[in-house]
Protein backbone atom coordinates (compact mmCIF):
# COMPACT_ATOMS: atom_id res chain seq x y z
CA UNK A 1 0.00 0.00 0.00
CA UNK A 2 1.34 3.72 -1.04
CA UNK A 3 1.05 6.54 1.10
CA UNK A 4 0.01 9.48 -1.23
CA UNK A 5 -0.25 13.10 -0.30
CA UNK A 6 -2.90 15.70 -2.24
CA UNK A 7 -2.99 19.24 -2.14
CA UNK A 8 -6.20 20.64 -2.85
CA UNK A 9 -7.18 24.55 -3.76
CA UNK A 10 -10.83 25.12 -3.80
CA UNK A 11 -12.74 27.99 -4.89
CA UNK A 12 -13.26 31.05 -2.83
CA UNK A 13 -15.75 29.85 0.21
CA UNK A 14 -15.79 26.25 -1.14
CA UNK A 15 -12.74 24.61 1.25
CA UNK A 16 -15.65 23.16 4.01
CA UNK A 17 -18.09 21.76 1.72
CA UNK A 18 -15.02 20.10 -0.75
CA UNK A 19 -13.60 18.89 2.86
CA UNK A 20 -16.92 17.82 4.00
CA UNK A 21 -17.85 16.32 0.59
CA UNK A 22 -14.23 13.91 0.63
CA UNK A 23 -15.36 13.23 4.24
CA UNK A 24 -18.46 11.52 2.79
CA UNK A 25 -16.22 9.60 0.22
CA UNK A 26 -13.98 8.25 2.60
CA UNK A 27 -11.22 8.19 0.95
CA UNK A 28 -8.74 10.30 2.81
CA UNK A 29 -6.63 8.76 5.64
CA UNK A 30 -6.12 12.36 6.94
CA UNK A 31 -7.52 15.99 5.96
CA UNK A 32 -6.45 18.99 6.88
CA UNK A 33 -7.19 22.39 6.47
CA UNK A 34 -3.61 24.41 5.44
CA UNK A 35 -2.18 27.87 4.88
CA UNK A 36 -0.45 28.68 1.30
CA UNK A 37 -0.96 28.36 -1.96
CA UNK A 38 -3.57 25.01 -1.44
CA UNK A 39 -6.45 25.06 1.13
CA UNK A 40 -6.91 21.48 1.83
CA UNK A 41 -3.68 18.25 2.62
CA UNK A 42 -4.81 14.64 2.64
CA UNK A 43 -3.35 11.64 2.82
CA UNK A 44 -4.71 8.79 0.74
CA UNK A 45 -3.60 5.18 0.89
CA UNK A 46 -3.16 3.64 -2.02
CA UNK A 47 -3.17 -0.18 -2.69
CA UNK A 48 0.09 -1.05 -4.68
CA UNK A 49 -1.61 -2.54 -8.30
CA UNK A 50 -4.36 0.26 -8.40
CA UNK A 51 -3.50 3.25 -10.49
CA UNK A 52 -2.88 6.38 -8.79
CA UNK A 53 -3.94 8.92 -11.26
CA UNK A 54 -7.16 7.20 -12.21
CA UNK A 55 -8.12 6.46 -8.34
CA UNK A 56 -7.43 10.39 -7.62
CA UNK A 57 -9.82 11.24 -10.77
CA UNK A 58 -12.27 9.35 -10.29
CA UNK A 59 -12.71 9.60 -6.44
CA UNK A 60 -10.69 13.64 -5.53
CA UNK A 61 -10.64 15.57 -8.74
CA UNK A 62 -14.33 15.60 -9.64
CA UNK A 63 -15.16 17.00 -6.31
CA UNK A 64 -17.03 19.84 -6.94
CA UNK A 65 -15.21 23.30 -5.55
CA UNK A 66 -11.46 21.96 -6.48
CA UNK A 67 -9.71 24.91 -8.97
CA UNK A 68 -6.35 22.38 -8.33
CA UNK A 69 -4.47 19.76 -7.13
CA UNK A 70 -0.97 18.90 -6.18
CA UNK A 71 0.12 15.22 -5.54
CA UNK A 72 3.05 13.87 -4.30
CA UNK A 73 4.23 10.08 -4.23
CA UNK A 74 5.88 9.00 -0.85
CA UNK A 75 8.69 5.80 -1.01
CA UNK A 76 10.16 5.73 2.44
CA UNK A 77 8.43 6.70 5.88
CA UNK A 78 11.09 6.47 8.72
Amino acid sequence: MKAVFVQLQCAPGQTYAVADHIFEREVASELYSTSGEYDLLMKIYIEDEVDIGKFINENIANVPGIVRSLTTLTFKAF
